[in-house]
């Protein structure tokens, strides 16, 4: 579903040049769940935003369904609408309540109508628990509440691919308790996921495989069976020796 090819990443600051991504290539099959793992600043977060677009890379190409998303000709706005997108701090619009957060989208970009968005935005919020905060405000929601309708608000979209960027990094322990009920779900009707956590418990219980990054690389890609139980890189051994 996703191929990336000598992907590489860099930052300019004050003439300084800082390498983010280097030279990355890996391939993300169908109904695969892929889980990030690796230290702070390894560039877990900017791999996740190249998949999409939403950072500019510096060389290399992401294929998304056989369309090169770095060509300048790709219509990256329409391949987007497949491809959905959970952040750390939810992103919602705070001007609206619940159900117009969600259904914007889809209105928006003519996918549909008013009657068919509301109605699957509340067959998605039953699925969540949600269903009775459909007319509040945003601002009233708890944290994992708001990340909650953020994963509705994605899935409204009928996504080929859900990109998870920390999404309990801002959660107290219960409200983490309750987003990843949810990412489970998702993960059980079959959606392809790619989960960028620190939560490293969750990722050995819903990932089909583990990508490693370190230093802008990825230094091991394997099952979570193999990683976790027979790590082979040093690094991957170090960091895991003092988070396990």
């Amino acid at each position: 579903m996703i191929a990336v090819k000598n992907l590489t990443k860099n930052f300019q600051k004050n003439n300084c040049k800082t390498s983010v991504l280097k030279d990355v290539n890996v391939n993300i099959n169908k109904g695969e769940i892929v889980a990030i793992l690796g230290p702070s600043g390894a560039g877990k977060s900017v791999f996740l935003r190249c998949l999409n677009g939403l950072e500019k890379v510096t060389s290399g190409s992401v294929i998304f369904k056989g369309r090169n998303l770095t060509n300048q000709d790709c219509n990256i706005d329409k391949l987007r609408r497949h491809v959905g997108m959970v952040f750390q701090h939810f992103n919602l619009f705070s001007h609206l309540n619940v159900i117009q957060n969600i259904t914007f989208a889809p209105i928006k970009t003519g996918i549909k109508n008013k009657e068919e968005a509301k109605k699957d935005a509340i067959d998605l919020l039953k699925k969540v628990g949600l269903e009775h905060k459909f007319s509040e405000n945003v601002d009233s929601l708890s944290g994992g509440q708001k990340q909650r309708i953020a994963i509705v608000r994605a899935l409204i979209m009928e996504p080929d691919v859900m990109l998870f960027d920390e999404p309990t990094s801002a959660l107290d322990p219960e409200m983490t308790r309750e987003v990843l009920s949810v990412v489970k779900k998702v993960a059980a009707d079959g959606m392809t996921m790619v989960l960028v956590t620190h939560e490293i418990q969750f990722a050995k219980q819903i990932a089909s495989r583990i990508l490693f990054f370190d230093d802008g690389n990825i230094i091991e890609d394997s099952s979570p069976d193999e990683i976790f139980e027979n790590p082979k890189h040093p690094r991957v051994k170090e960091f895991f020796s003092k988070v396990l």
